[in-house]
């Protein structure tokens, strides 16, 4: 018992000696500033460049809105709710990979509605529309000495935009406010570099990038300019009919490019947002930014997943590891799963000569008592039975009436009768049949039971106690 309580106190003390020197070496990691050059796009962001606002103004509207924590194959699963609008705002933390990019375009395809609001897009998730490619052009970076709450910093020199046409996403917007970042979306197409087509450049090109205004199709257009052949060939190949124009419509552009692009991939649509201040905490608030998100985000129902996944919030990880991440209890459970490995390792270890096991007697003290009790009953040696009893108590009987065993029943008899008030007549006759069992008179086995519980009685009205008398002195002999 004392070397486990010296080891139990060896364990506590070096328990408070970890607690002591992980509270004394741990130092509070103050949380980093936002900044424009290093934002936090997350919606669990409270902060300047954070989209938390949006998403809480979009849940207590009574719109479906929810955090997609899951990896982009869940898009495509069968098992989990499809949404019906993913949403990736600005530059995530965690970068897709090539298979993420395929499982994303496949649930476009399928008829999902992707929105990307993002200076510098993933070129791999802006695939071309039938010849058309959307591209992103910089302007200014901005540094990591922007302040971000500084209203005038962000929008220096920055006029506020009007619809460029009557569209959905216009809708109820009469002006929205980019920060002087915002990039200018390009639209080209593809196999003629000369036609550079600009959002809001010149006017004799914008009705193809703008494929809205006139309703033609690229394949139209392709044969209006087309000057006419004289070959005829045979069974030309059938073009996919198309039922929209496959050209990016632009609904928000400024001087130097588009703002707010859309177009048609399969039957989903791919929405672009070149200015991620517009969505976010800094931004929502300034002119009609705030109608302009919604009407981008949430302008066609459904359920709007906002990527987690890749903000750095994969449901993958483990909550409670998170939650204490950054203090020293991570630290504090490795230290004591390392002393606990040693513990078991130096237990398990001999370092000393080895030891015999303990021998643990497994028999009990009335084994041998319940083994002659059966051998008697089998053998109906009665009178064995009765004569061990009644040794033990006629010497009891002798004790108590001053005698000694040589002494005739009939004194030892009177005597006790005499000292005790038994009758002596009855423990006479009593003695007397049990000694004529000893030596041979016939009896059975409810005589031999009756006779002993006779015995017992005068035993116990005379207090002799010689069962309690024998253990006790057996004990002493044993201590001996």
């Amino acid at each position: 018992m004392r070397q486990r309580l010296a080891i139990i106190i060896t364990i506590v003390v070096v328990l408070v000696i970890l607690i002591g020197l992980n509270a004394a070496s741990y130092v509070k990691v103050e949380q980093a500033a936002d900044s424009e050059a290093a934002p936090d796009r997350s919606t669990y962001n409270s902060g300047t460049t954070g989209t938390r606002a949006l998403y809480d103004f979009l849940h207590e509207s009574g719109y479906q809105v929810a955090r997609w924590r899951e990896p982009p194959s869940a898009l495509l699963s069968e098992n989990t709710a499809k949404p019906s609008t993913l949403v990736i705002v600005g530059r995530t933390l965690v970068g897709f990979t090539k298979s993420e990019r395929e499982e994303v375009l496949r649930w476009v395809e399928s008829g999902g509605r992707l929105v990307i609001v993002d200076r510098n897009p993933d070129r791999n998730l802006l695939p071309p529309s039938d010849g058309w490619n959307v591209a992103t052009q910089f302007s200014s970076y901005p540094s990591s000495e922007i302040d971000p709450t500084k209203f005038e910093q962000m929008t220096a020199g920055v006029k506020p935009l009007t619809p460029s046409q009557p569209t959905a996403y216009a809708r109820q917007v009469e002006t929205v406010l980019p920060s002087r970042f915002a990039t200018a979306i390009r639209v080209t197409r593809s196999g003629n570099s000369n036609e550079t087509q600009k959002a809001g450049g010149q006017p004799g090109d914008k009705s193809k990038a703008h494929g809205g205004d006139t309703g033609e199709s690229a394949e139209e257009s392709d044969d209006s300019e087309s000057p006419p052949s004289s070959v005829t060939v045979a069974n030309p190949p059938e073009k996919p009919q198309i039922t929209g124009s496959p050209a990016p419509v632009v609904h928000f552009e400024s001087e130097r490019g588009a703002l707010l692009v859309d177009y048609p991939y399969g039957p989903g649509r791919i929405v672009l947002l070149s200015d991620p201040y517009i969505v976010a905490n800094n931004g929502i608030s300034r002119a009609d930014n705030l109608q302009l998100a919604i009407n981008v985000v949430a302008g066609y129902g459904g359920l709007i997943a906002f990527d987690e996944f890749h903000q750095g919030h994969a449901a993958t990880h483990n909550a409670l590891i998170q939650y204490f991440s950054g203090t020293p209890v991570v630290a504090l459970c490795g230290q004591l799963a390392l002393i606990g490995l040693a513990i078991v390792w130096t237990r398990g270890r001999r370092f000393a000569r080895p030891l015999p096991l303990p021998q643990v007697d497994r028999r009990s003290s009335l084994e041998f008592v319940a083994s002659m009790a059966e051998l008697q009953q089998r053998a109906k040696a009665h009178d064995l039975a009765l004569e061990n009893i009644y040794g033990r108590v006629r010497r009891a009987l002798v004790r108590h009436a001053g005698l000694n065993n040589s002494s005739p029943r009939a004194e030892i008899a009177a005597r006790v009768a005499a000292r005790s008030g038994v009758s002596r007549a009855e423990l006479e006759s009593l003695m007397r049949k049990c000694e004529e069992i000893i030596n041979g008179a016939p009896t059975n086995g409810r005589e031999t039971l009756r006779m002993v519980k006779r015995l017992r009685q005068i035993e116990s009205r005379l207090g002799l106690g010689t069962r309690a008398r024998d253990a006790r002195q057996a004990a002493a002999a044993e201590t001996l």
